[in-house]
């Protein structure tokens, strides 16, 4: 499965500088966060795939005007092709107001609701083996994994223990612009789940054999 990632900034080759036939082989779209609705909206009307998201802490306005033609997976798993995607938006509060900011407290707290539904789906399951999603699709990053240390921009810590729990096959998240730090990597490795920041956008691929 080939998989177009975009967050935070518009990639001006799939906007403004748009080519027909340019996502002709795309076979599914993920908006990790803090995207206008045009945009995405845009690229779901130009692709032949389906494009899930999740919320960025600046998608306020989506719980009002979500972006049509568009299909939000927070807070559960969303399966295509056989590919399992759970989503997670938002990231840590760094001020009292916003729709789409947690404390780490709050993160867990939807974590264990999810952790609940996926013992109730795996239990009916035949194969109990398979992990649950392979796919995690957040906006924030996880702590001390590509991250910053500082209120706006630090991950969250339950991200690895979720990780460490299910050992998904990826991580796409996006927040932490590749521009604030020539550390912050475009992809990395945690425990066998290849993590990548899709800030902008990045393209990689699901083998058929990691589904």
């Amino acid at each position: 499965m080939k998989i177009l990632a975009v967050a935070d900034e518009i990639a001006k080759s799939y906007y403004d500088h748009y080519r027909e036939g340019i996502l002709r082989d795309i076979d599914l779209i993920i908006s990790c966060g803090d995207l206008p609705r045009g945009y995405l909206e845009f690229l779901v009307t130009m692709a032949r795939c389906p494009l899930i998201y999740v919320r960025g802490n600046h998608d306020d306005i989506y719980s009002k005007e979500p972006p049509a033609g568009c299909i939000c997976i927070e807070d559960r798993i969303y399966e295509y092709q056989g590919v399992r995607f759970l989503g997670l938006g938002g990231s840590c509060r760094y001020r009292p107001d916003g729709i789409n900011m947690y404390t780490e407290k709050q993160m867990k707290r939807r974590i264990s609701r999810i952790n609940r539904k996926i013992f109730l789906g795996r239990w009916r399951s035949s194969d109990r083996n398979k992990p649950p999603f392979d796919v995690l699709v957040t906006h924030a990053a996880a702590r001390g994994l590509g991250d910053l240390d500082t209120p706006v921009h630090k991950g969250f810590a339950c991200f690895p223990e979720l990780m460490d729990r299910y050992h998904p096959g990826f991580m796409v998240h996006g927040h932490v612009h590749s521009n604030y730090s020539y550390r912050i990597p475009r992809i990395s490795d945690y425990h066998g789940t290849r993590i990548i920041n899709a800030c902008g956008h990045v393209i990689f691929e699901i083998p058929e054999r990691d589904c």
